[in-house]
């Protein structure tokens, strides 16, 4: 092995290690306290999101006490997305409406993406780079 080809392995190793965690404070609006339930923060990567809530890297989850609450979250990934998820039921799944398609339990999103008729958001259009991602994000809850 060459010295370039050794620098360069000791560099893409060594390089994710030093990312530092930042603590991101996630502010949640509008929460519509007579539903009830819980509410769910999850952050993603690329992989599962926003539909495959046991591939989230983290989450939170909080029964509903007020029109707003915090999360606290310290995040070592380098892009990140995040899901909100008013779980009424309690079931840990958006629950869908009579159509099976469109979601009956309000949901937010990181850089305010919504579900739309082509369906939900995807990963590209909601992640946050952690470098330059403020330290206290706030999503709206969206409901049907």
């Amino acid at each position: 092995m060459n010295i370039k080809r050794l620098l360069l392995t000791i560099i893409f190793t060594v390089t994710p290690m030093l990312v530092k965690a930042k603590e991101v404070t996630i502010e949640v609006l509008n929460i519509d306290v007579v539903r009830q339930g819980n509410i769910i923060v999850m952050i993603f990567a690329k992989e599962g999101f926003p539909k495959q809530h046991q591939q989230a890297l983290m989450s939170q989850t909080q029964l509903v006490t007020d029109k707003t609450q915090l999360f606290t979250f310290n995040i070592k990934e380098k892009e990140f997305a995040i899901k909100v998820l008013h779980d009424e039921n309690q079931d840990g799944k958006v629950t869908k409406n009579w159509t099976g398609i469109y979601p009956k339990e309000g949901l937010g999103f990181s850089n305010k993406q919504k579900v739309g008729f082509t369906g939900p958001p995807v990963y590209k259009k909601s992640k946050m780079s952690l470098h330059q991602a403020p330290s206290n994000i706030s999503i709206s809850i969206i409901y049907p």
